[in-house]
């Protein structure tokens, strides 16, 4: 029974460690117009995906620890799919990306059909 609560509990540490938030000050969202950011969130939602999604939701969208995002946008509007990254859902945490890169996920992502 201690091994099962043992295993249990780790693959939870781990599921939670892989989609934990990143609070970084390089994550932020740049403060001025005109700004430019250095980060994969300058134009490319396949990577900011890839950076911040894929450890739950794999690389190819077949889904791990978070579900299968292939067809999603057959699912979910790209609204349905921005109020998901802001307020999380299930074990997913609330604002992974924010903002710009969360609008260009959430579009990218109600493509896929």
């Amino acid at each position: 029974m201690k091994m099962k609560w043992m295993a249990l509990l780790l693959g939870t540490s781990l599921a939670l460690a892989a989609c934990g938030g990143n609070d970084d000050a390089s994550d932020k969202e740049p403060a001025g117009e005109g700004s430019e950011t250095t980060t994969a969130g300058a134009g490319d939602a396949a990577k900011i995906y890839e950076n911040k999604c894929s450890s739950c939701h794999a690389v190819n969208l077949e889904g791990g620890v978070g579900p299968n995002l292939t067809k999603v946008g057959a699912k979910l509007t790209k609204a349905d799919i921005e109020k998901v990254i802001a307020n999380g859902q299930g074990a997913m945490p609330k604002e992974i990306i924010k903002g710009k890169e969360a609008s260009m996920v959430a579009e990218w992502l109600a493509e896929h059909k």
